[in-house]
């Protein structure tokens, strides 16, 4: 039988490693927030606070509880079998997180869509999850031993479960939303593909790296689950930085990294906005030089001798005029001296 330090603490070190680099990862991304997008509403950058926050205090239990029997308790085989206080946080904090970016999703859903029951779905799934989360953490505490997890299996399928279906449900309201709102002009409909494939993009990888750990979770007593479980706040955190940084790239900003939220919601809101931003490239399509647009008009031609020295009026007036007929294409005499 494979010792402790493989079945278990195997999958940790491999999750705490990933879950460092994505920490790194969310420091670029929250320094290139507060950096490019400074006219941002001051609630949206206090959420981002709060989330890198809680990103770092998941960190800092994750190095400790790893820190904790692989060094601080070497030699200890017992350690290596039992989860401290420290990993009954992880659960806890990803909880956290994760209904905090679901509920901004949530949010984002109602300004785009305007459709209640999505939205209530999508924040029942995270409340849901978040208090799935929340009592992982304390059968954890009642239960520390690694193999005996699978005893309080229904409150670890509720977190996961919920998890990754409030995920899916985010990602299908706001691609249903964009589709439908597509305005036909290639300008305006490249901005909204992009959006489009984000959108799935970072929902995706969410939903499959829970629906991974809880199948892992169900098949084995081993620690397998848990090198997709500990990266998996830092997914949350990392799908939402990208969101709201890639803004700049669609284009509907100022030009300079100065989006604020209201230029976020103008981006994404299809109906209203989407339609405006459609008329603009309609107006730009219209002046394409594959569109050639002919005036025809009927004139009359007068002969005068020299152009520099005109006849007076009075004179003109006895002057017999020709007339272009344009059905001949001759020159015709009309009126008398």
């Amino acid at each position: 039988m494979a010792s402790p330090a493989v079945l278990t603490y195997g999958p940790i070190f491999v999750g705490v490693v990933i879950n460092v680099l994505l920490y790194g990862i969310m420091i670029t991304q929250t320094y290139l927030y507060f950096n490019v997008y400074r006219k941002d509403r001051l609630w949206m950058k206090m959420f981002v606070g709060i989330l890198f926050l809680c990103d770092t205090l998941n960190c800092v239990f994750d190095i400790t509880f790893l820190y904790i029997p692989l060094v601080s308790n070497f030699g200890n085989p017992t350690s290596l079998t039992y989860a401290t206080w420290v990993f009954a946080t992880d659960p806890a904090m990803t909880a956290v997180i994760g209904s905090l970016v679901q509920l901004f999703f949530a949010w984002r859903v109602k300004v785009l869509t305007n459709s209640i029951p999505a939205v209530a779905f999508i924040t029942i799934c995270a409340l849901c999850q978040f208090c799935g989360g929340l009592g992982t953490s304390i059968a954890v505490g009642m239960i520390p031993e690694f193999v005996q997890f699978q005893k309080f299996e229904i409150i670890v399928i509720i977190w996961l479960a919920f998890s990754a279906v409030a995920d899916c449900a985010i990602t299908v309201a706001l691609v249903w939303h964009l589709r439908k709102h597509k305005t036909g002009f290639a300008a305006t409909d490249d901005i909204v593909n992009r959006i489009i494939r984000l959108t799935v993009q970072t929902g995706l990888i969410t939903a499959l790296c829970a629906l991974i750990d809880l199948v892992l979770f169900l098949a084995t007593p081993a620690g397998l689950h848990l090198a997709f479980n500990l990266p998996l706040s830092k997914l949350y955190t990392n799908s939402l930085m990208s969101s709201l940084n890639s803004r700049s790239g669609w284009k509907y900003g100022s030009g300079n990294g100065d989006t604020t939220t209201d230029e976020l919601n103008r981006t994404e809101r299809g109906g209203r906005n989407l339609n405006l931003r459609g008329e603009s490239s309609r107006r730009v399509s219209m002046m394409t030089p594959n569109q050639v647009y002919i005036d025809v008009e009927s004139h009359e031609m007068v002969d005068v001798i020299d152009a520099k020295v005109m006849p007076p009026e009075s004179a003109l007036s006895g002057m017999p005029s020709k007339t272009y007929n344009e059905k001949s294409g001759k020159l015709s005499a009309s009126g008398s001296l």
